[in-house]
């Protein structure tokens, strides 16, 4: 049936009758004629939010293009199928099909159905594999070359037969092996969430209880570091959308940068606050600051502002790149103050429940 025919059937059932919309994987959002959503099935409301119907089409897909279409399609009477790229607040991508409807299925004479194919996770896969050769090439170069050498030296060099030399390279050897493995675990990390950042968590999360947890189980790795930490929350419900595993991983991230970053003994700074409609989660240290030209930059991925710190203390330059994407899937919005020599405070704001 095409999809002309497909909406003379529905002008005659009507919107109440459309409930097997629900069940279609792609989001189906119709439109009046002054471009406001009069109606969306279940995968758009999952999509977009449960408080479309009645917004602007521009208010929730930005693109002049797909606009532009919408008249071309009314005007010609005729179906436009077009490419949609979204950059902010995070990428997504769709081909849309756009189809004149029929008359009187909104509450106005004139209507425009929209399928829209969600293609994002191709997208980013093709662009990632391209990306995932150049960057890992790069940064698993030094490790290699570091264990490569030192196994040679071992084998045919002058450590040969020498078994104290061959002590001292062991540790080298270990240590560029841990390199590798965290950084080969942080890039399938990243991968995974660069893939999923545009589809909303679902289920809930308390945060207090994340944060809490994320201290409990480093507390070993910052006792030893001799970290300090203060932690505060407000009364109240602490509850959002959100992933409970990928929430740790931004909590982790940022104390690990926290303590690796500070002089021993001195303390790091959590807080949670609850405002009118979000939570303020803060995180403050004491240690040696980001210079204010490299704030713009500190969360591309392999950005360092100092490398030799970096690589001293264990860092493969992913971790705010995945606190980043983390962050933009749950819709929240972080800023990052920071003096050099004085320390750097993240601050977090969640949409709350």
């Amino acid at each position: 049936m095409s999809g002309l025919n497909f909406m003379s059937s529905l002008d005659k059932t009507g919107l109440q009758e459309m409930k097997f919309l629900d069940e279609m994987i792609d989001q189906v959002i119709i439109l009046d004629k002054s471009k406001n959503i009069c109606y969306a099935n279940k995968s758009a409301i999952d999509r977009f939010g449960p408080n479309i119907e009645g917004q602007s089409i521009s208010s929730i897909l930005r693109d002049s293009n797909l606009l532009e279409n919408i008249d071309l399609s009314v005007s010609d009477e005729k179906a436009k199928i077009i490419d949609i790229e979204i950059k902010l607040p995070n990428f997504q991508f769709y081909k849309a099909n756009i189809i004149p409807g029929p008359s009187k299925l909104c509450d106005q004479d004139q209507s425009v159905i929209i399928f829209l194919k969600d293609l994002t996770e191709i997208y980013k896969t093709q662009k990632f594999k391209s990306d995932f050769v150049a960057n890992v090439s790069h940064e698993l170069r030094t490790p290699l070359q570091s264990i490569k050498l030192g196994l040679e030296t071992i084998n045919k060099g002058h450590a040969e037969n020498d078994f104290e030399s061959q002590k001292k390279f062991m540790p080298i050897i270990i240590q560029q092996t841990e390199r590798m493995e965290s950084l080969v675990n942080d890039l399938l990390s990243l991968s995974k969430i660069e893939l999923q950042e545009h589809i909303r968590p679902t289920t809930e999360a308390d945060l207090n209880e994340i944060i809490s947890h994320v201290i409990k189980v480093n507390s070993d790795l910052l006792k030893k570091r001799e970290s300090v930490v203060n932690y505060k929350a407000d009364k109240g419900s602490h509850k959002i959308l959100g992933n409970r595993d990928r929430l740790i991983e931004i909590f982790t991230n940022l104390l690990d940068n926290a303590s690796k970053y500070s002089n021993k003994g001195v303390s790091i700074n959590m807080s949670l606050k609850i405002k009118d409609n979000s939570i303020l989660y803060s995180i403050k240290d004491n240690g040696v600051g980001i210079p204010k030209k490299y704030l713009p930059r500190i969360t591309e991925r392999f950005f360092r502002v100092n490398p030799a710190k970096s690589k001293e203390v264990g860092g493969t330059g992913l971790g705010l790149a995945i606190v980043k994407h983390i962050v933009n899937q749950h819709r929240a919005s972080m800023n990052i103050l920071s003096e050099e020599g004085k320390g750097t405070e993240f601050l977090i704001e969640f949409p709350k429940l």
